[in-house]
């Protein structure tokens, strides 16, 4: 495998943390107006995003794959208990 190889297999690995950490602050600020209108996006992303990253890490140490159901299932919700955690909780 080569360096090009292996940038781009790198970079698949963290693209579904990636869009799921980016897309569901967008998609709770949205449902949420009114409760997270002054916190913002970046405040809500940068947390999810790092999270789920650290989630498909442990899954693919523990699993010995990528790409595990389980992996995706813990993925969302911790995405979910991060954002809550930032939004809503004692992290606002």
């Amino acid at each position: 495998m080569g360096p090009l190889d292996a940038t781009l297999q790198l970079f698949n690995l963290f693209v579904p943390a990636l869009g799921l950490g980016a897309l569901a602050p967008w998609l709770a600020k949205w449902v949420w107006r009114r409760e997270l209108g002054r916190v913002g996006w970046a405040r809500m992303a940068v947390p999810a995003c790092l999270a789920c990253a650290a989630v498909t890490l442990a899954g693919l140490l523990l699993l010995g794959h990528d790409g595990g159901m389980a992996t995706y299932a813990a993925m969302v919700a911790v995405c979910a208990l991060t954002l809550w955690w930032r939004g809503f909780g004692p992290g606002r």
